[in-house]
């Protein structure tokens, strides 16, 4: 693995752990950290009351380089690994799914979207 890689990787993480302080902060019980799965990781699985949240986490420089960096093939992703994950973790598989994305920048709050993509492929809707 090549420095720059490291060093991205290392951002990543204290990005995702940034990420999760923010979700238990706001009453959330984190349910898995970078929870892997047949389809790729899942950054954080968190819970509240009957909501499963699947939460993408993007380290940008701005808000809107993090809400660009969730493609389209990276939403499917998601959407797959957490169909793994509630294959494996059946206790889970009566709340509802929401998929979030959190994206944490430098010296500013995380930026917590909830519901920001639809597993029917509809686009984000709920920037706030």
């Amino acid at each position: 693995m090549t420095e720059s890689r490291r060093q991205a990787e290392a951002r990543g993480r204290r990005a995702e752990r940034w990420a999760a302080l923010w979700l238990v902060l706001k009453g959330y019980r984190i349910v898995s950290l970078r929870e892997k799965t047949s389809s790729g990781e899942l950054d954080i699985v968190a819970r509240k009351g009957r909501i499963l949240a699947i939460v993408e986490v993007k380290g940008r420089n701005s808000l809107a380089d993090g809400i660009n960096a969730l493609t389209w093939h990276q939403q499917q992703r998601i959407i797959r690994g957490t169909s793994s994950f509630i294959g494996r973790s059946r206790q889970y598989a009566g709340l509802d799914i929401r998929y979030d994305l959190i994206v944490i920048r430098p010296w500013r709050l995380p930026f917590h979207s909830r519901q920001a993509f639809w597993p029917e492929g509809r686009g984000s809707q709920n920037f706030n």
